[in-house]
This record gives C-alpha cells, structure tokens and sequence, in this order.
C-alpha cells in the first residue's frame, strides 16, 4: 500500500493526528513506568525472609509500673508457652524482618578501619531462635549454650574494655566482608569490639530497607526479656493452628502476669501483610490507572477513526468506485493507525526515558530496563490497531453508489 496518500492526507488533519500521537506517546511513558513500578513492587512483596513464615505467631509485652526481675518472668513466660497444645519452638528476639524501625551497626575489618565494610541489622536472640525462625545455616554453627549473655551486656557497650561475642551473619553480609569466601572463624569489629563470626545462614532480611539494602544481617547471642524490646516469637506446629495457639498463648502469659499489656499479638504472616500493606494499595492503583490509560487511548482512537470515516465517506466511495477493495479499505485505515501510533511510540520512549531518569532522582528508583519499551510499543500497536478495526469495517463496508451521493 502507497504510504505518501496516507501521510497526504494526515496533513490535511494535522490537530486531530497530533493529539492522537501525544496520548499515545503520553500513554507509552506512563505505563512503561507505572508497569516497572508494579514489578519493582511485586518483587518485594515476595522477598523470601529466611524464615518460615506460615509457622510464625509473634506477641509482645511491656509491664506496668517497675519491672523487679524481668529475665526471670521472660524465663517463665516461655516455659509457660512451651507448654502450650500445638506450640513447637518458643525464643525471644528484638525485632522481626519486614517491620518499621530496627536495630542497625557498623561492622568493619579491623578496630583502626576509619569507614566501616558495611552496616547491617542487629538480631539480639535467645536459645533456639534459629530453629524456631527456620533459618538455613549454610556455614559454621548456632550458638553454644555457654555463649549466649544477659542483656545486661547492652549497657556495657559504650565502656566496651574485654568485651567480645560470637556472631552469626547472613549469607550477602559474609560475602560483602569476605568475598573470597571462609568467613567463619573470622574476626570483624563493631567499633572497638571484637566479633567471631561462627556461622552464617542462607537468608534473614533486615526488618527494613537501609541504604538500598534488606540482605545484611548479624546475629548476636545475647537474650532480651519482655521489658526492654524482647518479643516472644513462637513455632507452632502446624500453620492451621497458629489462632488457636496464639489465643492459648495470651491466656498462658496471663495467667504468668496480668499486670502488663500486650502491644503485638500476630500471625507473623499478618505482620508482614501490614507492612507491605502501601505496597499492595500502590500496585493497585497503578494497574487501576494503566486500564484506564489504555481504556482512554483506545476510546480516542476509535472516536478519531469514526470521526475520519464520517469525513471521508465520498473519498472512500470514490476509491470504492475505481475498484478499491474492501480489504484494502481496511488496510488503509489500519497503516494510518499503525504510522500514528509508531510516532507516538517513538516519542513516548523517549518520554517514558526522561520519567524513569526523573523518578530515579526523585525516589531511587531503578533505572527502566529497555524490555520495557518494545514491550509497551507492541501493546500500544495492538491496542491501536484492534480500536480502529471497528471503524475501518465500516468504512470498508460503504456501498460506492451510496458514497458519491454523499456531499
């Protein structure tokens, strides 16, 4: 088929074409974006954690007025939930992947080393916490009973003269210290105290993104108790269970102390659903405007294309008259189309680029990978050419003899 008739005739109509070109352009940028902005975000929603996440119900408690022995009613607490029908493991930890707020320090190479290696999140745990966690230890050990300290040890820190502890490290923790692999066994510092590293496990992310990063993680042996951030995580058998077992588990603790007041009583599956809860509404609305992005372009596209066959009803009675095809009626509307739609994808491209380099400024996004674009291109050639097949029907339909009676 001829192109120059076509573009001839585009002239003619130049308003109408330009407008359809920028909300294609306009549509391309748009939801190329918003698109890689809902991978990005559905990514996230199903970073593995390192634990098992089904088999996890977390409680936390703070007392009313003076605590006298909170490591003593801590240790009580936890018999009392171990002793819970369906309750498998039971430890206590400060904090939980995938939670606002967390415990962070530096970790470096030597004592002397002016810019820490990397900073990474502090997981203060009690016996049994990797087993009830679920975590993967794919180097080294868990902890000896002998090495796990009071939280005493915390206000010691500052004056840290003889202070030393094991730790355990999270698997892109031990490789960003020592890419050459063996970490265990290895000393790092945390400011001027020395750390052996004895074991390191697969997966545990950080309770929230830090400096671009949820991957680096230490574990420290040291036992919290429920008056100073300790929270009681528990295994339970089986995932099913896990309401009936956290109700039992209150009553337990009730029964231990009822003059202190729950602040956390979760599933851990219901904590981490609230935590990602901005995500799944962002991913929503996104999806939400891209269908009516396109719903729009389409709409537009139609509406111009039946507006063009109205217009041209004796030009295509006359082409109908000389011997012109139905099929190339069609066709004729269709690369019409197709060339408007290929400049507006073309400059929605480029449009779509200089968004992505405005978000990454503006919000750390990533950079747009290119299978974006031709991606967005193909959906916006298809969406254009199945809005105007219906228009161009109907202009391939016109009788020839009804089309020059036309004025």
């Amino acid at each position: 088929m001829e192109i120059r008739p076509i573009l001839s005739t585009l002239t003619r109509h130049k308003t109408a074409a330009a407008l359809i070109v920028l909300e294609i352009a306009l549509s391309c940028a748009i939801i190329c974006n918003a698109l890689f902005i809902v991978s990005q975000r559905m990514e996230t929603l199903n970073l593995a954690s390192g634990m098992d996440d089904d088999r996890l119900v977390e409680i936390a408690l703070s007392g009313i007025g003076e605590q006298t022995d909170a490591d003593a009613r801590t240790a009580e607490d936890l018999a009392a939930l171990r002793a819970v029908p369906g309750v498998e493991r039971v430890a206590v930890t400060n904090q939980l992947p995938f939670q606002n707020g967390s415990w962070n320090t530096s970790l470096a190479l030597s004592a002397e080393q002016e810019v820490p290696t990397l900073t990474a999140t502090q997981y203060m745990v009690g016996e049994g916490t990797l087993a009830t966690m679920g975590l993967t230890l794919v180097a080294g050990r868990d902890f000896n009973a002998d090495e796990y300290m009071s939280s005493d040890v915390l206000s010691k820190v500052e004056d840290a003269e003889g202070l030393s502890s094991p730790i355990i490290l999270s698997k892109p923790a031990a490789d960003k210290l020592f890419p050459d692999g063996g970490a265990v066994g290895k000393t790092v510092y945390m400011a001027n105290i020395p750390l052996t590293i004895v074991g390191v496990v697969d997966t545990l992310l950080r309770p929230n993104m830090m400096g671009g990063n949820r991957t680096f993680s230490m574990i420290l042996p040291i036992r919290m108790n429920f008056s100073n951030g300790g929270r009681y995580l528990i295994r339970v058998s089986e995932p099913a269970r896990r309401a009936e077992v956290l109700e039992q588990a209150l009553a337990a603790l009730d029964r231990n102390d009822p003059n202190r007041l729950v602040s956390r009583k979760q599933t851990y599956e219901e904590g981490r659903a609230r935590y990602f809860a901005n995500d799944r509404d962002m991913i929503g609305l996104l999806l939400i405007v891209s269908a009516l992005l396109l719903l729009v372009t389409a709409l537009g596209i139609v509406g111009l294309a039946s507006f063009w066959v109205q217009q041209r009803t004796k030009q295509i009675g006359i082409r109908r008259a000389l011997g012109a095809t139905r099929g190339q009626i069609l066709r004729y509307f269709q690369t019409e189309n197709f060339l408007l739609a290929g400049i507006g994808i073309v400059l929605g491209m480029l449009l779509a680029y200089l968004l992505n380099q405005w978000l990454m400024g503006r919000y750390e996004l990533p950079r747009l990978p290119l299978l974006y674009l031709p991606v967005g291109a193909l959906a916006l050639w298809l969406l254009g050419q199945a809005a105007v097949f219906g228009p161009a029907r109907r202009a391939a339909a016109i009788p020839p003899a009804v089309a020059t009676r036309s004025a």
